[in-house]
């Protein structure tokens, strides 16, 4: 049933953009993407945090501050013109585009751009703390970020943080700029849109949200008035496409423009067709095993440090994650800035064994592996199951999709999560905040955000590098600091950090200007073109 319903979702695309079942093209004037959209939960951008809807919000709203598609390395403004920096770093004033507007025909106002970040720390939802963390709360918020007149907001921030590091916040999700006079004309009990914007969208981006079928389709339609012009695509469809085979194939007959998930050997298979171009794309997602520091025998250090042991990365690095992924065992991606980039472990059996043995567990233990459907995990799974059996531990596999697997993770129902992470902006506190800063251990605390309370691990000199590293002026310290957290946390920590992601996106060579920057929402369509 299921392939019949992806069969008929095909002819029924095709039918509706003019295509017979003949045809051997796209439409020139659609961006047809096959990708497992299965972790999508909600569209709106206080609420955002998975990595395809992470990228679906950056094409659909713009943000205060922006890294753009011509020039990922620079941060720019987005919806803000320009900024000033006073009160000694604690306060920023930004002044916003004239002419912007919204899908919806609305101004753009500084009142919006307030309003939208009032609104992400008043909903609280899990993304929250990329602007939280500013000592911004419900009820101080409308005091510390405010409009000041028609065309300026200033924002105040409480704690030490580096003005530099604010700004980098500012190109995150949360940041994106929504339009208040459409959201809260759907406002049901006081909850600001919320219910409403899960499924619509409201920006001023180069495309806004016409269709989201959950596991089927999102579809986008171009702002032909965006302030950059209008894109080079009239609409962009991403299909729920979880076979990385089915992908394939449907790429080779062009039902789609680009296939976002084939593994290595289908990769491989298909540079031959002089139909297709492999274009990688360095990406800031690291893979990584994290143990509940709550279960009575993860949370030993010893037993960590012992399955870091049993892993062999290089294995699977060179074999079947080949061309898609690398050895890197620091929370900060390798390329970026303050990234620390030795590989202290191999596989050492021998070793695993001592420390299990240190640990009161020389006879093993049984856990159970959570991971997510699509393809690496549940390989990565495997091998890793395979790994950790060689010291006596028997691991139990559950695969779950996103959409399930997030929420059991972030209440702390788990022994052993087997996911990926990407920095929420482009400065590593962003990953250090996630990885070592946990303030609050308490359950009641919820910091879901965070990785350390995730799973229930907190250390007093983890914090306070963490922290003394946020709040450092001078880059060079600034850098030596976080190089030392990342070393502090290769030895103890809950985490087994194993690869980077080299993203291959596979497409038909008659497709040009999709831009895949280093993180999850630096991805970006309006460049999109067919020659």
């Amino acid at each position: 049933m299921r392939k019949l319903r992806s069969i008929l979702l095909t002819v029924t695309t095709l039918v509706a953009f003019g295509m017979g079942p003949s045809q051997a093209a796209t439409p020139s004037n659609t961006f047809i993407i096959a990708k497992d959209i299965a972790d999508i939960i909600t569209m709106d951008p206080a609420e955002v945090f998975e990595l395809t809807t992470g990228e679906i919000i950056a094409n659909i709203y713009d943000r205060i501050m922006m890294f753009e598609p011509e020039d990922l390395q620079t941060l720019v403004g987005g919806v803000a013109e320009s900024w000033d920096i006073s009160n000694g770093g604690k306060t920023i004033t930004f002044k916003i585009r004239p002419g912007l507007k919204f899908h919806s025909g609305n101004p753009v106002r500084a009142e919006d751009v307030a309003w939208s970040l009032q609104r992400v720390v008043k909903l609280n939802k899990t993304p929250a703390f990329i602007i939280t963390q500013f000592g911004w709360t419900p009820e101080n918020v409308d005091g510390l970020v405010k409009a000041t007149d028609n065309s300026h907001v200033q924002i105040t921030i409480t704690e030490e943080f580096s003005p530099g590091l604010v700004l980098n916040a500012m190109s995150s999700g949360v940041a994106s700029v929504v339009d208040k006079k459409l959201v809260m004309s759907h406002e049901k009990d006081g909850d600001l849109g919320y219910d409403w914007l899960k499924s619509k969208s409201a920006g001023s981006g180069a495309f806004s949200l016409k269709t989201w079928k959950a596991n089927e389709i999102v579809t986008l339609e171009a702002n032909s008035s965006y302030r950059h012009g209008a894109p080079g695509m009239k609409r962009v469809i991403l299909r729920h496409v979880s076979e990385p085979s089915s992908q394939r194939l449907l790429l080779e007959k062009a039902d789609v423009d680009m296939a976002r998930n084939l593994t290595p050997d289908q990769v491989k298979g298909v540079k031959g067709n002089s139909n297709i171009a492999i274009d990688g794309h360095p990406k800031g997602t690291v893979v990584y095993m994290a143990a509940n520091a709550g279960h009575p025998i993860l949370g030993k250090t010893e037993v960590v440090q012992a399955i870091r042991n049993l892993v062999d990365y290089d294995s699977m690095a060179n074999s079947f994650l080949a061309g898609q992924f690398v050895v890197h065992q620091a929370f900060w991606p390798g390329g970026l800035w303050a990234a620390l980039e030795t590989t202290p472990y191999k596989q050492d059996v021998t070793k695993a064994k001592s420390l299990l043995a240190q640990a009161g567990h020389a006879d093993g233990f049984e856990l159970t592996i959570h991971t997510l459907t699509n393809s690496p995990f549940p390989e990565i799974a495997q091998a890793v199951q395979a790994d950790l059996a060689k010291g006596g531990i028997k691991a139990n596999i559950v695969t779950l999709e996103g959409k399930t697997l997030w929420p059991k993770y972030r209440a702390r129902e788990h022994d052993i999560i087997l996911a990926r992470w990407s920095p929420d902006y482009v400065d590593p506190h962003s990953n250090a905040d996630a990885f070592a800063h946990n303030p609050d251990n308490r359950l009641e605390a919820k910091l879901t955000g965070v990785l350390a309370w995730r799973n229930a691990w907190a250390d007093d000199a983890s914090n306070a590098l963490a922290v003394k590293a946020r709040n450092e002026l001078d880059l060079a310290k600034r850098e030596q600091q976080y190089l030392e957290l990342q070393a502090m946390l290769q030895k103890k920590g809950p985490f087994v950090i194993m690869f980077q992601q080299n993203e291959q996106v596979a497409r038909r060579n008659n497709l040009q200007g999709f831009v895949s920057g280093s993180n999850f929402d630096l991805v970006f369509y309006r460049n999109v073109n067919k020659k």
